[in-house]
């Protein structure tokens, strides 16, 4: 008798009016009568053998029992329209939506897209450039491509490559500052967000890989990856730019990196989506142009010395 469930119409009546605390707005979200969504309340309540609400002259307020119910009831409604949405989108060959954050969505994402669309026109493409967590079911998202360490429990994950930092300029720059010693005393430019990376892969940790003691720290910082690198595009000076975000630059000429020595940072971008889904003809589609758009460029990776930045830390 415990586990015996009452009606789910009731039990959507109670999640609406603990919502509103107001029967009239419940009523009115789910375009019932007040005195039909009353009924419904009072059927939980005999089910449960105690009222959930306090009946007020103008209002109602959530009983002990109310409020220890009022929870998991409104946690199972969600989870009941993340799964339903997750079971229609089974059903959807043509729209994906895809999350990644705002920097890789802007550097290395928007760049390329005109190639898939081009290849698969059958496909229409959405995204939510967010660096929040996301849920596959509850966000109705099909793929994230995520930045960092992993590990990705329960989801179909594939390794896109390992990021590392390098000093990257204008052509124009280079020429002045054209070493490592150089670079000491070129205008640099912070990029704030691998601030989070342990161990550091920052200016000081870079310069000590070379040899080289200075820790700078005069300069235009920059809490977005991306800023920071159209900072450099437009000459302010020099940046340690992430790998995934500049070797389009690096390879079409607009950035240089004549000091050809990377700090690896230990962490990777990602292609997750949720086990099972990866055989959906969509997201398998643009897997696999993902995997092969980043081998495109691994000719500049290649041409890199990368050291560990672990390497070169102090405690």
């Amino acid at each position: 008798m415990a586990d015996r469930l009452p009606p789910l119409t009731a039990l959507r009546a109670f999640d609406a009016a603990a919502r509103h605390m107001s029967f009239a707005k419940a009523a009115e979200e789910l375009f019932v009568t007040p005195a039909a969504l009353s009924f419904q309340i009072k059927s939980l309540e005999e089910h449960l053998g105690t009222q959930v609400f306090r009946r007020l002259n103008r209002a109602v307020e959530l009983t002990d029992a109310g409020k220890a119910l009022a929870p998991g009831v409104a946690d199972g409604f969600q989870s009941l329209a993340a799964a339903w949405r997750s079971a229609e989108r089974t059903l959807d060959d043509h729209t994906l939506t895809v999350t990644a954050g705002p920097a890789f969505t802007a550097k290395w994402l928007a760049p390329r897209l005109y190639e898939f669309a081009q290849a698969h026109p059958e496909v229409e493409l959405r995204f939510s450039a967010s660096l929040k967590m996301m849920d596959f079911g509850r966000d109705a998202i099909d793929v994230a491509i995520r930045f960092g360490y992993g590990p990705d429990t329960g989801l179909y994950s594939v390794p896109l490559a390992n990021e590392w930092v390098c000093p990257v300029m204008t052509p124009a720059l280079a020429a002045r500052y054209p070493t490592a010693q150089s670079l000491t005393e070129a205008p640099l430019i912070f990029d704030d967000s691998i601030s989070f990376l342990e161990p550091r892969c920052d200016w000081e940790i870079w310069f000590r890989a070379m040899g080289i003691e200075y820790a700078p720290t005069q300069g235009p910082r920059f809490s977005q990856a991306d800023h920071a690198i159209d900072a450099a595009l437009a000459g302010v000076g020099v940046v340690l730019g992430r790998r995934a975000l500049v070797v389009k630059d690096l390879d079409d000429g607009r950035l240089v990196a004549p000091v050809k020595t990377a700090l690896e940072t230990g962490v990777r971008f990602r292609f997750l989506c949720a086990e099972g889904a990866e055989n959906r003809p969509q997201i398998a589609a643009f897997r696999d142009w993902i995997v092969a758009e980043v081998a495109k460029t691994e000719h500049i990776s290649d041409a890199m010395t990368r050291l560990p930045s672990s390497d070169f830390q102090r405690p």
